[in-house]
């Protein structure tokens, strides 16, 4: 039986596989229906963009009372309509309007302070003009546009282009559906979330380098070897990655999870909500993007190089052949065929004493290495298969014996 702490050691000596790249069209798949939703979402849905990129009016102001109640009192006063969030720990009520005049804004902090009866001194009011919004987003797209121009070049001079490319596929697909789950959920967009989506965007990168890195590695002199083709190289690299990405992701989501989960249902909506989403939906879509989608498009792109679409039909015609004889030495065997001159073969299993001395010489002439007790060294077999010809009269034994006479 394979015992759990097994299997790293067996997946990265490729004693057992997954097989993740051969089957590229699944993950394509998932992934195209997964960006289809969260296209749909934006187009129907539309971002939440908090009141940092809309501009606008917000009064936090301590009550018990509901939204409903505090809608129709800012609605009232000539706030017109208004978002509000209770934050649970501060036990604050926080109430977004659109953009007012200093005397509107005046009259709805005035009707909130005379209806919870609240002093001015812990009423908190802040006004963010439209130009201040606008300004914000354009650095935020000036940033991912910086920072995906300045990762393909890297990965272009680090590795390939091919490479490059396919990692810049696999953060596209991380941040259309970190923005698809934004509109599905319906949270504010605020510059905490752009941080976040950066922060996940380096991290997606930094699990797709290492899968990358170890490619490289499988495929150094892969067409001079004829060892595999690229696309089996390739998953053996996944494979050897894909304990430690598991657990690195593990080790991530984990505390993330807390704060999104746990921190949200007693602190509320808030900061941390804002970056703990986008930290938890960018670190699933990034591991899964690095070993889904970014190897596998890998392997497509160098895949349609002449040079390993001639490795492929080596390898081949290599393994096909391969198949073919040992087909066909199974059913010689199965009908009891044997080679011209082979009278029967005889199966031995004996001790394996070559290396049994009780000091074993080490590289060097002379050195020695420390020998396992043979009580503790485990026992080893060798088998043989003895043929025995046919013998022709006046050979062997009793050929000699009947010239003596």
């Amino acid at each position: 039986m394979l015992r759990l702490g097994q299997i790293p050691g067996r997946l990265y000596r490729g004693e057992i596989s997954v097989n993740i790249v051969s089957r590229q069209k699944m993950w394509y798949l998932i992934s195209g229906v997964i960006l289809v939703v969260s296209v749909a979402a934006v187009l129907i849905r539309g971002l939440n963009f908090s009141v940092e990129f809309r501009g606008g009016s917000v009064f936090e102001f301590p009550a018990q009372t509901t939204s409903g109640a505090i809608s129709r009192i800012v609605s009232n006063a000539g706030g017109g309509s208004s978002s509000q969030q209770y934050l649970a720990g501060p036990k604050l009520w926080q109430v977004t309007t659109g953009q007012l005049s200093s005397n509107l804004q005046l009259g709805v902090q005035k009707a909130l302070e005379a209806a919870y009866h609240v002093a001015d001194k812990n009423m908190n009011v802040q006004f963010i003009g439209p130009s201040w919004g606008s300004g914000i987003t354009d650095k935020a797209i000036e940033a991912l546009i910086i920072f995906l121009v300045v990762i393909v070049i890297y990965l272009s001079i680090a590795f390939e282009w091919k490479m490059a490319a396919a990692a810049f596929v696999a953060l596209l697909h991380d941040i259309v559906i970190t923005i698809g789950v934004y509109a599905l959920v319906g949270f504010s967009v605020s510059p905490t979330s752009v941080i976040g989506l950066l922060t996940i965007l380096g991290y997606s990168l930094y699990d797709t380098v290492v899968v990358f890195d170890k490619v490289r590695e499988n495929t150094a002199g892969l067409i001079t070897s004829e060892r595999s083709t690229y696309s089996t190289a390739a998953n053996l690299a996944l494979n050897q990655t894909l304990v430690r990405s598991i657990n690195t992701s593990l080790t991530a989501l984990i505390p993330v999870a807390s704060i999104l989960f746990i921190g949200g249902a007693l602190l509320g909506t808030g900061t941390l909500n804002d970056l703990s989403l986008v930290l938890f939906v960018g670190m699933l879509s990034g591991t899964y993007s690095s070993l889904c989608i970014a190897t596998p498009v890998l392997a497509d792109l160098k895949e349609r190089e002449p040079a390993m679409r001639k490795l492929r039909e080596r390898v081949q015609r290599r393994d096909a052949g391969g198949r073919a004889a040992a087909r066909r030495a199974a059913e010689a065997a199965a009908k009891g065929e044997v080679s011209p001159g082979v009278k029967d073969s005889v199966i031995v299993t004996e001790p394996d004493d070559r290396d049994d001395p009780e000091t074993v010489l080490g590289p060097d002439e002379g050195s020695e290495l420390t020998p396992t007790p043979a009580a503790t060294r485990p026992t080893a077999t060798r088998t043989t298969v003895r043929q025995q010809q046919s013998r022709r009269p006046g050979t062997g034994s009793s050929g000699q014996r009947r010239k003596r006479r």
